[in-house]
């Protein structure tokens, strides 16, 4: 299926699971071979999704009450070790960062909010388990322990969460998966949280502030440490029933107490990946809505690549060409991917889709203008010399936070505003080429600096 040009800025997001070393890790580190395993599988991984410009990796960082860096909050995931709270012998995290970083993408840390974990897992956590030191913010709810968001102190718990990570790691963004009330909220447990708290409200009303107030006070407290850090959720992927489409029940607004459309409005959030793992009238219509209620903030919606697997639902290839051919029409920010194994898997040929015909070539995401809209300045060359005979080595001054776009073609001035002239994005400060290379023949060369908003310089033309 042919796909519509692909633009500049867009967000090209996979999200990266962790739990159960579902994508990664299936290696445990138990001794420094497998621990360098651990580590190759992670870039490996990352290798793939660069190939075919992906540009946002939405890691799980926090899994059910457990984490996959050195936290002083939570413990260790299971999924790197085999055991919780077992020191991998290494900072996954941070590794993943430098790694994700080198191959010009930005790395997310994917938090899974209100669920806590399984009621069975729960005194094999260990000491530095929810379950050990705030008893009092759970709430068990089927078969598993929930934080309860009519309590203040939930709120605190995960904003301080956000701050350890925001504080001590060059993230690119946060995002917050499960930020809402639990599947069937009708029988969660917080009628005492309500007597104490509702302040004369009505339950649902209440509660809808109680979610709200969560994304409020993590959003502020990070851009208070790093204004540039992107914050991000992914909703139910409808909003509510719209006037000829039901949402069958299923709603971000109507079934969970998920606002998003709000705060989007208050500007307490700066980019959705709703999760619409649907097809036909379930998403278009839904999808078309998140659209015209984004309020200038961009809006990717993740699709359900799982699906395309014979083991799940089995769909046809073209669903999902469709629906990113409909995305990219309607004129939406971008596209999520659900999740990363699916899609390095190449299940149904949705990677080689993707490379050949729908991302031929690198996309920026879209700049973050409503917390900065400066450009930074021009890079600086200091250095531009043959080497080898064939080769052109390029260096400029480095910026401090800023990447670099590398852009190529036989015009001169090279046009930076076409995305087929991106060869590649990049954090080195320089970079060589071939002479002797069919692309770069009588070509001519031009780099930008790309800040942590998303503002980008003039060109250095050379």
């Amino acid at each position: 299926m042919s796909a519509p040009p692909a633009p500049k800025h867009e967000i090209r997001a996979i999200w990266l699971t962790t739990i159960g070393g579902l994508d990664w890790p299936k290696t445990l580190a138990k001794d420094e071979e497998s621990r360098q395993m651990q580590k190759e599988e992670l870039c490996q991984i990352l290798d793939q999704l660069q190939a075919c410009h992906i540009n946002t990796v939405v890691l799980q960082t926090r899994i059910r009450g457990s984490v996959i860096y050195p936290s002083d909050i939570e413990p260790w995931d299971i999924c790197l070790t085999g055991q919780f709270d077992r020191n991998p012998g290494y900072d996954p995290l941070a590794f993943a960062i430098e790694e994700t970083h080198k191959r010009g993408m930005e790395l997310h840390a994917w938090l899974v909010t209100v669920p806590a974990f399984k009621i069975v897992n729960a005194k094999k956590m260990g000491k530095r388990s929810l379950f050990k030191t705030h008893p009092e913010l759970l709430r068990k709810h089927g078969e598993q322990y929930y934080l309860d968001p009519g309590l203040p102190g939930s709120s605190d718990y995960l904003t301080a969460i956000c701050q350890e990570i925001v504080s001590n790691y060059d993230i690119d963004g946060i995002h917050f998966d499960y930020i809402r009330y639990p599947e069937h909220a009708d029988s969660f447990s917080d009628a005492a949280s309500f007597k104490k708290y509702g302040r004369g409200q009505n339950k649902r009303d209440w509660r809808l502030d109680n979610i709200t107030g969560m994304v409020r006070q993590a959003y502020e407290a990070i851009k208070e440490l790093k204004p540039w850090v992107r914050v991000s959720c992914s909703p139910v992927g409808k909003y509510k029933d719209l006037s000829r489409y039901s949402a069958k029940g299923w709603s971000a607004y109507g079934a969970v107490y998920q606002d998003a459309q709000l705060w989007l409005k208050e500007g307490i959030m700066d980019m959705l990946l709703p999760m619409m793992y649907f097809q036909g009238d379930h998403f278009y219509p839904f999808a078309a809505d998140w659209q015209e209620n984004c309020y200038g903030r961009p809006v990717a919606p993740g699709l359900g690549i799982y699906f395309l697997s014979p083991k799940e639902k089995d769909w046809d290839l073209g669903v999902i060409q469709r629906e990113l051919c409909y995305l990219r029409q309607m004129g939406l920010n971008g596209q999520a991917y659900f999740r990363s194994q699916f899609l390095t898997d190449n299940t149904k040929g949705i990677y080689d889709y993707l490379q050949k015909d729908f991302y031929p070539y690198p996309a920026l995401l879209p700049p973050m203008t409503w917390e900065s809209s400066s450009r930074p300045d021009v890079p600086l060359l200091v250095k531009r010399e043959r080497r080898n005979g064939v080769n052109e080595y390029l260096e400029w001054v480095p910026k401090e936070g800023c990447r670099y776009v590398i852009y190529a073609s036989r015009e001169h001035p090279v046009d930076i505003s076409n995305p087929a002239n991106i060869v590649r994005v990049t954090c080195d400060n320089s970079y060589t080429y071939s002479l002797l290379g069919a692309y770069y023949h009588n070509y001519h060369l031009a780099v930008t600096a790309l800040d942590r908003y998303g503002n980008e310089s003039l060109p250095l033309e050379l």
